[in-house]
């Protein structure tokens, strides 16, 4: 039996930590935070992830907790509706808008509650150094006594610190901040998320359910912040000072939640994910893409999984990201705009954004126009792997 250290309790970590206790390894999951992270963003399961979900016996829990919405609407000054976008605009499988839409909180709950009792958890720890040789990995963990792995994961996300110790990255700043924080609001949803902008802001509401409770996530463009995820209430709160709508309540919510995600968006780029024993999987090796981050997740834990249970580590690396190549690459394509059509700089902006997306609905070619995002979700077709576990 092969001892794997996974590096993040996130969906790549948890995913991978599945599949490795189906083939008879024995995982141990090391997390920074002092417990599981179940707050965030509403997320999206597309595609070819939906067929892993599957293959784990997880698509009727997860489609439990679905959060109800059925696409996205674009608000003017006054928080009316200007246009929406919904799945039946763009066929059956919805085009943007995702068939499984989530909580990244009750998606980390559920992979968690699926691992055996077995697998052992280092919750408020870190690597901080790694020494590889003939027979594994020596590990010196920051809290724990260090060990010895025949295998590290780093799983770790954008800001990998396994990726720091043990790879070369261009890791590509995007030039904004992303936030999330769980508030409610006394406002009839009808199943819309909604994205209310001005000039380099946006805040976007995810209902969850019809209970009032919402996940907002609130987005800004401009310079690095020095310090920003130090204080990030502060930092929403300076940025969104100002903003009409409902922002001044959402504003003194903020103050009392317990848990604020902030970070700079980022696109990172590693040429080769393995080095050694270690290997990177998810965001620490591809993170970056708009709406395909929590799949590419799911099926990267998967292929590599599967590739460790029928190989020894650099056979399995190598094959990993061959059989992942051009499905990441396919999904990583950025839309028309970059940066400014998410977060446009001026009112006009804002203005022919909002009316670009009334007419896209109206186009006889829509659908075809919109199907490019599915097929790439698609786009890898996954291999039935043994479950036993090759010597290496």
């Amino acid at each position: 039996m092969r001892t794997v250290l996974i590096s993040g309790a996130g969906i790549a970590g948890l995913s991978l930590a599945y599949w490795l206790t189906e083939y008879g390894f024995r995982p141990t999951v090391v997390e920074r935070s002092p417990a599981l992270r179940t707050g965030g963003q509403a997320i999206d399961i597309r595609g070819t992830a939906r067929e892993v979900i599957s293959r784990m016996g997880l698509m009727d829990t997860i489609r439990a907790h679905h959060t109800g919405t059925h696409g996205i609407a674009f608000l003017n000054e006054a928080g009316e509706h200007v246009a929406r976008m919904g799945g039946d605009d763009f066929g059956d499988s919805g085009g943007i808008v995702a068939e499984i839409e989530i909580l990244r909180g009750d998606l980390v709950r559920i992979l968690h509650e699926a691992l055996p009792s077995g697998v052992e958890f280092l919750f408020g720890d870190r690597i901080v150094a790694m020494t590889e040789h003939a027979d594994g990995v020596d590990v010196t963990f920051a809290e724990a006594a260090p060990r010895t792995f025949d295998i590290v994961v780093g799983a770790d996300g954008v800001r990998s610190g396994v990726r720091e110790l043990m790879f070369e990255a261009d890791v590509r700043d995007l030039g904004y901040y992303s936030a999330y924080f769980a508030a409610r609001l006394d406002l009839d949803f009808d199943g819309w998320e909604l994205m209310y902008s001005v000039p380099r802001r946006n805040v976007i509401l995810y209902p969850v359910g019809d209970s009032g409770e919402v996940r907002a996530m609130f987005a800004f463009s401009g310079p690095v912040v020095p310090d920003a995820r130090r204080d990030p209430k502060a930092l929403l709160a300076r940025e969104f000072d100002g903003v009409g709508w409902h922002v001044p309540g959402l504003i003194e919510q903020l103050w009392r939640a317990e848990d604020v995600y902030v970070d700079r968006f980022t696109e990172v780029r590693v040429e080769h994910w393995s080095n050694g024993r270690v290997v990177l999987l998810g965001d620490s090796a591809f993170g970056g893409s708009i709406g395909m981050g929590t799949s590419m997740a799911i099926v990267g834990a998967y292929v590599l999984a599967g590739e460790l249970s029928e190989n020894g580590h650099e056979h399995a690396f190598a094959r990993y990201q061959n059989e992942m190549r051009d499905y990441v690459a396919t999904n990583r394509k950025r839309p028309p705009g970059g940066t400014n059509g998410f977060l446009p700089r001026t009112r006009r902006g804002i203005w022919l954004r909002n009316q670009f997306m009334r007419l896209l609905t109206r186009l006889p070619g829509r659908k075809k126009m919109m199907g490019g995002m599915d097929k790439a979700a698609s786009s890898i077709t996954l291999k039935s792997y043994t479950r036993s576990v090759s010597p290496g």
